[in-house]
């Protein structure tokens, strides 16, 4: 079978998931879980979707079981929705590439700071001249302030 027909129908299965997951599910234990990806072999048999799930290592099992509990409502879904001969049987799979996305960039923030500070410490610097030089100009003309404050006594007489 053809890659391109492979990709083709792994794409319209994480749709269908996706959707259904996203909509339909009504299974307290799924929530905060995002489709990645979804593998299928050749015969298209079986399918390995690649989840994400925010939270803790005890909020990610508890949401692949609620996963493997609708498993058989998922696969009618992907019945319903796509022409295939046969309908895959569903795997559930944590994919761990966001959350070390997420733990890479957290040390590169905590790595990055000092060399950060430096470039913005001179845009601090020209902020609070800015500001200073704002403030002077503002405070060297307290005639605008009286007119304002007597603009308002005669709006109220």
């Amino acid at each position: 079978m053809s890659q391109r027909r492979l990709a083709r129908v792994a794409q319209a299965i994480k749709q269908v998931v996706s959707q259904a997951i996203l909509t339909e599910m009504r299974d307290p234990r799924a929530k905060n879980i995002t489709v990645i990806a979804v593998e299928v072999p050749e015969d298209l048999r079986t399918a390995k979707v690649y989840v994400s799930v925010m939270g803790d290592p005890k909020i990610e099992k508890l949401s692949l079981k609620g996963l493997d509990a609708a498993r058989g409502w998922l696969q009618q879904r992907i019945a319903e929705e796509l022409d295939l001969r046969w309908t895959p049987v569903l795997t559930f799979v944590i994919d761990p590439g966001v959350k070390k996305s997420l733990e890479i960039s957290r040390t590169l923030r905590e790595q990055l700071p000092p060399d950060d500070d430096e470039g913005e410490g001179d845009g601090e610097e020209e902020l609070s001249e800015a500001e200073d030089a704002a403030s002077q100009d503002s405070a060297g003309e307290p005639g605008d302030g009286e007119s304002e404050e007597s603009g308002e006594n005669e709006k109220s007489s």
